[in-house]
C-alpha cells in the first residue's frame, strides 16, 4: 500500500496554502467572533471552487467523492490557516445526506458541494451542540434512526473559542429521512467528523509550532536567542514528534476510509461506518487532537506574557487547540474505542 501523497494531492494543498494565505484568515476570524459571517462566507465560496466540500459528496450528487485522503490535505491546511465554520460538519453532513438519500440528499448535497450551503449537525453520542449553527444554513439532528432539520439554532452555549461558538440545536422539527439505513449513515458520518477535526487539531499544531519556532529565533535572554537554550530546544522537539507521530495515523485513517468507499456494494460512495475504520480514525483523533493542544502549551510557554494577548494572532490557534481535541470524540472516548475495536 502507497503511504506518499501523489504530487496532485501534495499540489492540493500547496494550492490551498496560497489561497489561505492571501486571504489573511485572522480579520476572517475576528468579523466571525464579533457574528460578521459575511467575510467567511466568502472565504467559504473560494474553498467551494477550489473543490473541499465537494470531496464528502458523491458524484451522483455534484461532488466529486468521497476522497478521505484529499479531505485530510485540505483539513490540515484548513486548520494551519485557523478557516473559521463548521468545516468537519458540512464534510460529515455530506455523508450523512448521501447515506440517508432521497429528497434531503437532492435538496441539499448540490449546495454542500459547491459551498451554497454551509451545514452544521449534532449525533447521538457526539453530544448536543452543533458549532456555528447561527452562521449555517441548516441544521441536522440525528435521533436513533430519524433524521430532522431543526426549527433554528436555538440558544448559544459557552465556547473556549469565540470563533467556534456552540448551539443546542432547537427541538421539533419535522422528520426528512429515517429508516434503519439512516443509523448506517450517522456512523459513518461521526467518523468523517472525528477524522475532519483530526486533520484540523494537527494543521492547527503545525501552525502553533512554526509560530513559536519563528519567535524563539527572535526573543533573546541574556544577549542570545532564547531558541539556542537547550530546554527550549528540547520542548520543541518533542512538540514536533508529536505532531509528526500523529500524521501517519491520519493517512492511515484516511485509507481505511477509503478502502470502505472502494468495497463492493458501498452504492452511493458513502461508507457505513466499519469497525475497524471507526478505530483508525478513534486512533488519529486522540493522537492529532493531543498534539494540537501540547503544541498549543508550548506555543503558550514559550511566548511569555504575550502568548495571552489578544492582540497577538497567535491567540486565535491558541484558543482552537483545545476545543478540536475534545470535539467529535474526546480523548477518553476515542481510547476507549481503539481498545475496543
Amino acid at each position: 500500500m502507497r503511504f506518499l501523497l501523489t504530487d496532485e494531492q501534495r499540489e492540493f494543498g500547496r494550492s490551498l496554502d496560497a489561497l489561505l494565505t492571501a486571504a489573511d484568515t485572522p480579520a476572517v476570524l475576528r468579523a466571525w467572533a464579533a457574528g460578521d459571517h459575511g467575510p467567511g462566507r466568502a472565504l467559504w465560496g473560494r474553498l467551494a471552487d477550489a473543490g473541499v466540500f465537494a470531496l464528502a459528496v458523491p458524484e451522483a450528487y455534484g461532488g466529486v467523492g468521497p476522497l478521505p485522503v484529499e479531505a485530510a490535505v485540505a483539513c490540515v491546511e484548513l486548520g494551519r490557516h485557523a478557516v473559521p465554520g463548521p468545516v468537519a460538519e458540512t464534510l460529515a453532513a455530506g455523508v450523512l445526506l448521501a447515506g440517508a438519500g432521497g429528497p434531503v440528499a437532492e435538496e441539499w448535497l448540490p449546495g454542500i458541494a459547491s459551498g451554497a450551503a454551509v451545514v452544521s449537525l449534532t449525533l447521538e453520542g457526539y453530544g448536543p451542540y452543533a458549532p456555528d449553527a447561527d452562521a449555517a444554513d441548516a441544521v441536522f439532528t440525528v435521533s436513533g434512526d430519524e433524521l430532522r432539520l431543526a426549527p433554528g439554532p436555538g440558544e448559544p452555549s459557552a465556547s473556549a473559542d469565540p470563533a467556534r461558538r456552540l448551539f443546542r440545536p432547537e427541538p421539533g422539527g419535522a422528520p426528512v429521512a429515517k429508516g434503519p439505513a439512516l443509523r448506517a449513515a450517522a456512523r459513518a458520518a461521526g467518523d468523517w467528523a472525528a477524522f475532519a477535526t483530526a486533520a484540523l487539531a494537527l494543521g492547527c499544531g503545525e501552525e502553533l509550532l512554526r509560530a513559536t519556532v519563528a519567535y524563539v529565533k527572535q526573543r533573546t535572554q541574556f544577549g542570545v536567542p532564547v531558541g539556542s537554550f537547550q530546554a527550549v530546544k528540547h520542548r520543541l522537539a518533542d512538540t514536533l514528534l508529536g505532531l509528526e507521530f500523529a500524521r501517519p495515523l491520519l493517512y492511515g485513517a484516511a485509507a481505511e476510509l477509503a478502502s470502505e468507499v472502494s468495497r463492493p456494494g458501498a452504492g452511493t460512495g458513502s461508507a457505513e461506518g466499519s469497525p475497524g475504520a471507526g478505530a483508525a480514525v478513534a486512533a488519529a483523533k486522540v493522537t492529532a487532537g493531543e498534539a494540537g493542544y501540547a503544541a498549543a502549551r508550548t506555543a503558550l510557554q514559550l511566548h511569555g506574557a504575550i502568548g495571552y494577548t489578544e492582540e497577538l494572532d497567535l491567540a486565535w490557534w491558541l484558543r482552537r487547540a483545545r476545543p478540536l481535541r475534545d470535539a467529535w470524540g474526546t480523548p477518553s472516548a476515542c481510547r476507549a474505542r481503539v481498545l475496543a475495536g
